[in-house]
């Protein structure tokens, strides 16, 4: 079995003609014109389904795929492939809410919010995303990129400096570098090159790791139980009786109405490229189990029976990486790990900029130029990669599996905005003081069960504390979407119902003929077989692992 670790010339020579590709795009996107707003957050609203497609993806997979989504089927074998099977989620956006965001004619999700409840609601949602965005996806996108490049690399220290901190600072400020001059279209067409690169090189990794370990067989053998999606009840970290629900609900709002992916189908240019982008985005969704979450389960293997050596599971990828692959090969490889780095960063760093300046500043300065609020958009950026790098210390501090810690924190933070997203859309009784007492119960509950995670050595063993925190995270996943719309149902009793007139089309059952008949032009058959294929494929995997 080949062992090389660190770079030779070929593979620095495959690394210089990926940046190059990566500078050729942004010096094309400089050159075209950025008058507003839309041009700059949205791509002009005028991008294709192939490039909203390959944008959903390429946003999604991110450092918890490669250095996380490994590390857990390396840790818990295909227990988190209920995570990447939602590529039915996907089309959820795609056929469902794509038309009332269209019809909403909205920059952000938040926006929408205003729209379909109060301006209260628009204003909490927002300051709920920015945390999050800062405190998990930046976080830990710039931790796994140090981990990347220093085991990748084969590099400890450089002029007296763990290498781990240059290579995850100098990840954040070239991804912000080419953000903050390029926008969205920058996003958006630079993910055409690296969906492609990323998913060649992981590809490459996931059959060199086969016949390395003896086929697919073997690691079946070795992994045993841990093959199996459904787990026992009693299981402490993925029942069935949490995993099916709770797993759904964190994927329903971050692929329906989480700003972070939502935000790539607003920038096609009608409903038909935004539902394509969508399908197109589901169909690349279904390879994540087999190019990230198998090969996890490849480096058990090939450590139980001592062909490598792996201290944290985090370090299943890039080690894989490092020992497998021969010169020349690792640099396609290692380009489509930074290709997933800095896509998801840089989708990151739009995303926050867009809700700082459409949500808070615009609000606050709506006399502002066009011009302005691009100049506005680019300095909110470069305060989001500010923030990235003020965060670097503390991810050496991150516990466990990349992967489990951000859906665990996700599951305190997506079911209550998740929720009111749902009733917002079903329901036309339900008024603005409702969804924004849904999202602000939601999110302090959420938080109060992420304190009592943090401080759980502290806690008295049969004390109420102590029983609320020792819940499953799947199980008060569910019981926090539950709770929100008991809340909304309780609220909702004491308000009135929102004028029909300013919600019309952004709920069921509101919508014009006009605008019924625009989505029902906007798809035809292919669309429809195309979706039927996804969900089969699904089915088919769920029977075969189940």
């Amino acid at each position: 079995m080949p062992h090389t670790v660190g770079f030779a010339g070929w593979d620095w020579a495959v690394l210089i003609l990926f940046f190059a590709g990566l500078a050729g795009i942004i010096v094309w996107v400089l050159k075209q014109k950025e008058e507003d707003t839309a041009d700059y957050f949205l791509a002009g609203r005028d991008a294709g389904w192939v490039a909203v497609g390959a944008s959903i993806f390429a946003s999604n997979i991110g450092s918890e795929h490669l250095v996380g989504l490994a590390g857990a089927g390396f840790e818990s074998g295909m227990a988190m492939a209920h995570w990447e099977m939602h590529a039915w989620l996907i089309l959820v956006l795609g056929w469902v809410f794509v038309p009332f965001y269209a019809r909403a004619r909205v920059f952000t999700m938040p926006e929408f919010l205003e729209r379909r409840y109060s301006p209260s609601a628009r204003t909490f949602l927002s300051l709920i995303s920015l945390v999050s965005y800062v405190l998990t996806k930046v976080a830990v996108t710039v931790y796994a990129g140090g981990v990347v490049f220093k085991t990748v690399l084969g590099i400890d220290q450089w002029m007296g400096i763990d290498f781990f901190w240059i290579s995850a600072i100098g990840l954040v400020a070239v991804t912000g570098l080419f953000t903050v001059l390029g926008g969205m279209k920058a996003v958006l067409y630079t993910s055409i090159l690296q969906a492609p690169v990323l998913i060649i090189g992981s590809v490459v990794i996931l059959f060199t790791g086969l016949s390395a370990v003896g086929g697919w067989s073997e690691v079946e053998r070795i992994c045993g139980p841990n093959m199996r999606l459904i787990r026992p009840a009693s299981d402490p970290m993925f029942p069935w009786t949490g995993v099916l629900l709770g797993s759904a609900l964190i994927g329903f709002w971050y692929w329906c109405t989480d700003q972070y992916i939502v935000q790539r189908t607003l920038s096609a240019r009608n409903q038909r490229e935004a539902r394509r982008g969508a399908i197109f985005a589901a169909y690349m969704k279904l390879l994540p189990v087999f190019i990230f979450l198998v090969p996890g389960m490849i480096a058990y293997a090939l450590k139980q029976k001592g062909l490598i050596h792996i201290e944290s599971a985090d370090q299943a990828f890039p080690t894989l990486v490092a020992t497998l692959l021969p010169a020349g090969v690792k640099g396609v490889v290692v380009g489509g790990l930074v290709a997933a780095l800095m896509s998801s960063l840089a989708s990151l760093f739009n995303s926050s900029a867009t809700l700082f300046t459409v949500d808070f500043y615009k609000k606050f300065r709506p006399q502002s130029s066009e011009r302005h609020l691009v100049f506005v958009g680019r300095v909110a950026t470069a305060t989001v990669v500010g923030l990235g790098i003020v965060w670097i210390p503390l991810m050496k501090n991150v516990a466990g599996v990349l992967y489990e810690y951000l859906q665990m924190v996700q599951s305190l933070i997506g079911p209550g905005i998740a929720a009111v997203f749902l009733v917002g859309i079903l329901s036309k009784r339900v008024g603005g003081i409702a969804g924004t007492a849904g999202l602000v119960v939601s999110f302090c509950l959420g938080m109060f069960r992420l304190t009592l995670d943090v401080f759980r050595d502290r806690l008295t063993p049969g004390s109420l504390l102590w029983r609320i925190e020792t819940i499953n995270w799947l199980h008060y996943c569910i019981l926090l979407f539950v709770i929100t719309i008991l809340v909304m149902a309780v609220v909702n009793r004491f308000g009135s119902p929102p004028d029909p007139e300013r919600i019309r089309g952004l709920t069921l059952g509101s919508a014009t003929p006009e605008q019924i008949a625009e989505t029902r032009a906007s798809w035809n058959h292919w669309d429809v077989i195309h979706t039927a294929i996804i969900v089969g494929v699904i089915v088919v995997f769920y029977i075969r692992f189940w």
